[in-house]
């Protein structure tokens, strides 16, 4: 094998595929990006058996010249190591020979590596993905999808299910549900090609997470194709495959109030401002608890009281208060979460009583619900 590609290309490739490598892996070839070119260019590979990454880097684009092509061929290279000298070369044209079984040369102005390759024989194969359901939804809106869920997760494993998103295509519409148990996001959404059969997955937070971080921030639409045990992403040259986690989700539906006796509107950003400066004194504690009380007036009051560090109290606008009078407690860290993830708007949080669920939603758009279960304090 032996081609001739600008660095700065390779780079971006490389950082796209760095995102699945773990250096925690039971197969040790894992560690390595797994490097394959032919005519039409160069596609890397890199993977921690739960996230797969591929990326391709077309040999010419828009008529400028990438890659030089002198013979096809492939080999794994350690991943850690290959991205640090890719990175450090001193100029933008880089020569990569691999001769005499697994030795690979890489040139690039007077620097000189040579690295001992693996052999891409022994290199996992890419899981069989069917088009079982296929649909697409623009890459902003999946990263707005992402954003406004995958926080809830559990952090816990022990109950591996709940630390994915669900993704639930049922009665024409997309749900995509995060619960810890202690609070729930959901956000609604209709893909325009919405795929025919009903389905139901589970998709690892921290696989959403990688992904986010790979999609690009436009309205670039990407294919979603799930099979069986696997869901593949496929954006610009991109294909980011991750296994899907078994187990039955819960059904969160029950959970969430239908009627409420209290509702308050209130500025969104105004009332992050006022919880993240309660919670400067409630940090200390164990669960950052805040307190929130609201009456007939248009005024709500937040507080928080640490025995050792003292207290803090803080009267905010609201847009209207109906219902009942109203004394509850709650993470402030997870109220904080939720009010991301509504994003600045004006918003309407109903409750149902002291002890009981209360749900955030956006003034102007029904699609995104926070869920947070309250703190008993004494």
């Amino acid at each position: 094998m032996k081609f001739e590609i600008m660095r700065d290309k390779l780079l971006d490739g490389l950082s796209d595929v760095m995102k699945a490598i773990s250096q925690k892996v039971a197969i040790p070839i894992l560690t390595g990006i797994k490097i394959e070119v032919d005519k039409k260019g160069m596609t890397l590979t890199g993977s921690d058996s739960d996230i797969t990454i591929c990326t391709f880097i077309p040999a010419e684009d828009n008529g400028e010249q990438i890659i030089q092509v002198v013979e096809k061929g492939s080999i794994v290279l350690q991943a850690k190591v290959f991205s640090e000298i890719v990175r450090k070369l001193p100029t933008n044209e880089v020569t990569i020979e691999v001769a005499n079984g697994l030795q690979t040369h890489i040139q690039s102005g007077k620097s000189e590596f040579h690295l001992i390759g693996l052999d891409p024989e022994d290199y996992p194969v890419l899981p069989e993905v069917k088009d079982d359901y296929l649909f697409s939804l623009p890459a902003d809106l999946m990263k707005s999808i992402i954003r406004e869920t995958v926080f809830a997760v559990s952090q816990q494993e022990t109950r591996p299910v709940l630390t994915g998103v669900l993704w639930e295509v049922k009665d024409g519409g997309l749900a995509c549900i995060a619960t810890d148990s202690h609070r729930l996001a959901r956000r609604l959404t209709i893909p325009e090609d919405m795929p025919e059969v009903p389905f139901s997955v589970v998709i690892p937070g921290k696989s959403l997470q990688e992904l986010n971080k790979i999609l690009p921030d436009n309205g670039e639409l990407v294919d979603i194709v799930i099979a069986d045990q696997q869901v593949l992403f496929k954006t610009r040259g991109v294909l980011f495959y991750s296994r899907l986690l078994e187990g039955n989700y819960p059904d969160t539906s029950r959970l969430i109030p239908l009627e409420y006796k209290t509702s308050v509107t209130v500025n969104g950003r105004l009332l992050l401002q006022a919880i993240d400066r309660a919670s400067l004194l409630a940090r200390e504690e164990r669960n950052n608890i805040v307190r929130f009380s609201a009456n007939e007036g248009k005024v709500i009051e937040i507080s928080s009281n640490s025995p050792e560090v003292g207290k803090v109290e803080e009267l905010v606008e609201a847009i209207g208060v109906t219902g009942e009078e109203l004394n509850i407690s709650f993470s402030a860290k997870y109220m904080m979460d939720a009010l991301k993830a509504i994003d600045g708007q004006d918003i309407t949080i109903q409750f149902t009583g002291a002890m009981r669920p209360f749900i955030l939603k956006s003034v102007d758009d029904d699609s995104i619900l926070q869920l947070i279960l309250p703190v008993r304090t004494y």
